[in-house]
């Protein structure tokens, strides 16, 4: 059994690590620039957050349609078991250079202050999270 200070803090742990590779996808974008041929990527992880946060919270955001089966010998559905990993792929909307590079410096240093600001939210809600923990285990203890 794992000890955990709330509900929250599982997504929020695992929030911080796709944005830490979302900080790694963006850099190696940029270092990518002069690559001839090189897409630009990005890591999409919104989600299997989703679903994970309906799992704690026993939510059903189940948009999905439900296949009817009307014979018992009918294929069931494939089940996403992949639901909890983060997708990555190549980022729409940006026209490539006469080199076939798709990375613009404005839009991944812009992303990058973005995702460095999430990162920083988290981490200040994650120990905010903490120190609620540990003002009632000390108000406790006075007790």
């Amino acid at each position: 059994m794992s000890f955990q200070i709330s509900k929250s803090y599982d997504i929020m742990a695992k929030a911080l690590d796709y944005r830490s590779d979302r900080a790694d996808m963006i850099s190696s974008n940029i270092a990518n620039i002069d690559t001839p041929n090189y897409k630009a990527r990005n890591i999409d992880f919104e989600y299997a957050l989703q679903k994970e946060a309906d799992k704690i919270y026993s939510l059903n955001s189940n948009k999905k349609l439900q296949l009817a089966k009307t014979n018992p010998r009918h294929l069931s559905p494939i089940e996403d078991n992949d639901a909890k990993k983060a997708t990555i792929f190549l980022r729409d909307g940006q026209d490539a250079r006469n080199d076939g590079n798709t990375v613009d410096l404005d839009v991944e240093t812009t992303e990058l202050a973005k995702n460095q600001t999430m990162y920083n939210a988290l981490t200040a809600a994650i120990k905010k999270d903490g120190a609620i923990f540990r003002s009632v285990l000390d108000a406790s203890s006075k007790v």
